[in-house]
């Protein structure tokens, strides 16, 4: 099941996150980060378990962040990855947004809804302000994507 995340889920969410971080998959969050931007969550949960999470995070007027897209290792392959994504976009849509950026490092997932490659220096300042926290600043070897929605 689909559906926005709640306070609940909160938790449940930074295990999930925090598994892929300490891989160096993707930045880290405390849970005063993820109970301050629950509502930017998706969930999909089946029977009580959570399987995957992604974020819509606004940046400014016309430009939102796909962020935190983690599914569970044994849920791989069963499109939940594609579902919270395509509900973040949608959401965007819905919001009015122009273009929605990612920080990758599946550009070929990323590149099935849409998004094309972008140099870094594309995306405004504003973007960079999590990157400080990250333990790979300046030397970011992710890859910057952006869906135009227009």
């Amino acid at each position: 099941m689909l559906r926005k995340a709640c306070i609940q889920d909160v938790k449940d969410i930074q295990k999930l996150l925090t598994f892929f971080a300490n891989r160096g998959d993707m930045l880290s969050r405390s849970l005063s980060e993820l109970y301050e931007a629950v509502r930017d969550f998706y969930v999909c949960e089946e029977e009580g378990k959570l399987l995957g999470t992604a974020a819509l995070h606004i940046v400014w007027e016309d430009l939102a962040e796909v962020r935190s897209v983690a599914v569970a290792e044994d849920a791989g392959r069963k499109g939940i990855g594609t579902q919270v994504v395509q509900a973040c976009i949608d959401e965007a849509r819905v919001l009015g947004l122009r273009r929605v950026f990612c920080l990758t490092y599946k550009p070929n997932f990323f590149g099935k809804f849409g998004f094309r490659i972008v140099d870094k220096s594309e995306l405004p300042h504003k973007v960079w302000g999590d990157c400080m926290k990250c333990v790979k600043f300046p030397d970011c070897d992710e890859i910057a994507m952006i869906l135009d929605l227009e």
